[in-house]
């Protein structure tokens, strides 16, 4: 959520800003003239209460002269009405404008690249040539069934479409990367694993950004204490600091969480239907900072080398593109993407985010620490990346590892965990 104080104060800036998103927020003026109201009414509730008070002392004396009170009492009772009716006032004014600005997106990093969509996000660097190949590729969907790895078809008749059922090596190639990303980010780049719920409830949601705008998006429990599958482990590990005061000494607290996510993608219909590129459910291993203000960018880069690792040592071409003000999600103020090879497709495609959201998240999940012992409460930075997507580095594996009999050779890395070096039928 946005500083409602800072709006205030620099409403043309802050317009600027979230307008090179697309849209028009010039509503944030009517936003800023609801809390003048709103102030000038608490100001008012304020004065008269000093009234009423005045007034109501003089009762006692009143009564002790015998003189008749009804007057004082009457004055008091109008005092307690004009109270009444402008608290009324401040708590919808409070609501009109909470509930503006929690639709309100994140401002943009001011050097982020301006742009309507991704085809002005700017290529900031790439690892590797892209995979060359002697004979006829295959789609990974394609090498799975053939393999008896990926099966789409019982997944369907077991839930309908966008799942999938791994059988054999390919759920154990699944399960061997989930555990070797967990291992990397944990005992090699300082990690703290968590395994969080999966279900959430509907504050956690709110925090991070995920409602109220995208709740069309969230499976909903049928459940009476409104509960939503996790979309990401970006909800519950950041919401484990919700309400809270993080003692300065602990920042940065760096996570890498692992949970199944589910989304009902309601927006891509038509998108990467065939394989599992664009799932209802996949799993995800997601790197999670709590810092301080003034490190939040430089622990931003250091996130987006722990997640290049992962391709790095499973040597797969990928490249890492800045996104542009058009294409940035809705909490973020800067974000990285980075994106694999898929020699089916012939193009990059995303495997990882890694964003900042700077101190939008921790205002609206209320995450404060103390920068020193004389100096009041500020808000933490929180950043999210994918270390990562795991479902979409099967698909990389597959695909620039496959073979021309139609096997597939493993990476080294993987040997140990897998306990072969190849998937063959």
């Amino acid at each position: 959520m946005l500083d409602l104080k800072l709006i205030r104060e620099e409403p043309e800036r802050i317009i600027e800003l979230l307008n090179r998103r697309g849209g028009d927020h010039s509503y944030l003026y009517e936003v800023i003239e609801k809390d003048q109201r709103r102030r000038d009414a608490i100001s008012s509730v304020e004065s008269l209460k000093a009234k009423k008070n005045a007034v109501s002392r003089l009762v006692g004396q009143y009564k002790r002269e015998m003189r008749d009170v009804a007057p004082i009492l009457a004055e008091m009772n109008d005092y307690s009405a004009q109270i009444s009716a402008l608290d009324d006032t401040v708590r919808v004014l409070e609501e009109e404008i909470k509930e503006a600005l929690l639709l309100t997106p994140n401002t943009p990093n001011p050097n982020i690249p301006i742009g309507a969509d991704d085809t002005c996000n700017k290529e900031v660097k790439k690892w590797s040539e892209p995979t060359e190949f002697s004979y006829p590729i295959q789609s990974h969907y394609e090498l799975g069934e053939a393999l008896d790895i990926l099966d789409f078809n019982r997944a369907g008749k077991i839930t309908g479409s966008r799942f999938v059922v791994y059988k054999g090596l390919g759920a154990r190639l699944e399960r061997s990367l989930i555990q070797m990303m967990m291992d990397l980010h944990a005992n090699q780049h300082g990690y703290t694993e968590v395994i969080p719920p999966y279900l959430v409830n509907e504050a956690s949601m709110y925090a991070t950004g995920q409602f109220p705008k995208f709740r069309d998006e969230a499976f909903k429990v049928n459940d009476e204490r409104n509960l939503y599958l996790n979309p990401t482990a970006e909800v519950p590990t950041i919401n484990l600091y919700r309400d809270e005061v993080i003692d300065r000494e602990l920042l940065p607290l760096r996570y890498v969480a692992y949970t199944t996510a589910f989304r009902k993608e309601a927006g891509s219909a038509g998108r990467d239907t065939r394989g599992i590129l664009r799932q209802h459910q996949f799993n995800k291993v997601e790197l999670i900072k709590f810092t301080k203000p003034e490190e939040s960018y430089l622990e931003l880069e250091a996130m987006l080398k722990d997640s290049e690792r992962v391709l790095q040592i499973l040597n797969l071409p990928y490249r890492v593109v800045e996104l542009s003000t058009g294409d940035l999600g809705f909490s973020m103020a800067k974000t990285y993407d980075i994106e694999v090879w898929l020699p089916s497709e012939n193009k990059y495609r995303e495997i990882g985010s890694i964003s900042n959201a700077e101190d939008y998240q921790a205002r609206r999940a209320n995450i404060k620490y103390r920068p020193d012992t004389d100096r009041k409460l500020e808000f933490v930075h929180t950043l999210n990346g994918s270390g990562l997507a795991v479902g979409r580095t099967v698909i990389a594996i597959m695909e620039n590892y496959q073979q021309a009999d139609g096997s597939i050779i493993l990476p080294e890395c993987l040997h140990a965990y897998m306990g072969t070096d190849k998937i063959t039928r």
